[in-house]
C-alpha cells in the first residue's frame, strides 16, 4: 500500500474529528446556539433578552473558532491558549459557556411565562409567547450541549493527569 499524502492524511483527520464526540458536540452547540440567536434577532425583543441575545452570539462565535481551529489542527497557532493549554482552554470555554446560559435559561423561561397569557385562540394580538418558548427550548439544549461537553473535557483531563503520574 502506497504511503498516504499530506493532504489525504489531513483530509482523513477532519473526518476522524468530524465524527468525533467532541466534534459531534461541537457541531450541535453551533446548530442550537445560532437557532437561539436567529429566533431572538428575528423578532421584537427588549429588556434583559439582549443578555441572552449577548451570551447566544458570543458563545456561538467563540464555538465556531474553537471548532474549526480543531477542526484543521491549528490550535497550536493559538498564543498563550493553543498547544499544551488547548484542552484546559476549550474546558474553561465549556464552563463559562453554561455558566452564562443558566440565567441566560432563566431569562426566557421568565419571558415565556409572562407572555403565556397570550397562547389562547381567541387572542388576535401579536405574541411573543411561541418565540420566547422556541427560544427556551434551544437555550436549554446548548446549555445542555455545553454542559456534555464540559463532562466530557473534564474526562479527558482527569485521564491525562492520571498518564502524568
Amino acid at each position: 500500500m502506497p504511503p498516504q499524502r499530506p493532504q489525504a492524511q489531513v483530509r482523513g483527520n477532519m473526518l476522524k474529528f468530524l465524527k468525533s464526540f467532541l466534534g459531534i458536540i461541537r457541531i450541535l452547540q453551533i446548530a442550537f446556539g445560532a437557532g437561539l440567536w436567529v429566533t431572538i434577532a428575528a423578532n421584537k425583543y427588549e429588556g434583559p433578552i439582549h443578555f441572552v441575545l449577548f451570551v447566544a452570539v458570543l458563545f456561538w462565535l467563540l464555538t465556531l473558532a474553537l471548532f474549526f481551529l480543531t477542526l484543521l489542527e491549528k490550535q497550536d497557532l493559538v498564543p498563550l491558549l493553543g498547544g499544551e493549554r488547548w484542552l484546559s482552554t476549550n474546558l474553561a470555554h465549556d464552563v463559562a459557556a453554561a455558566v452564562l446560559y443558566l440565567p441566560a435559561i432563566g431569562i426566557m423561561i421568565f419571558k415565556t411565562d409572562r407572555h403565556s397569557f397570550c397562547n389562547l385562540e381567541q387572542y388576535t394580538h401579536y405574541c411573543l409567547y411561541k418565540v420566547y418558548l422556541t427560544a427556551t427550548v434551544f437555550a436549554c439544549l446548548s446549555c445542555l450541549a455545553y454542559v456534555l461537553s464540559l463532562v466530557y473535557g473534564a474526562y479527558r483531563k482527569c485521564r491525562a493527569k492520571k498518564f502524568e503520574q
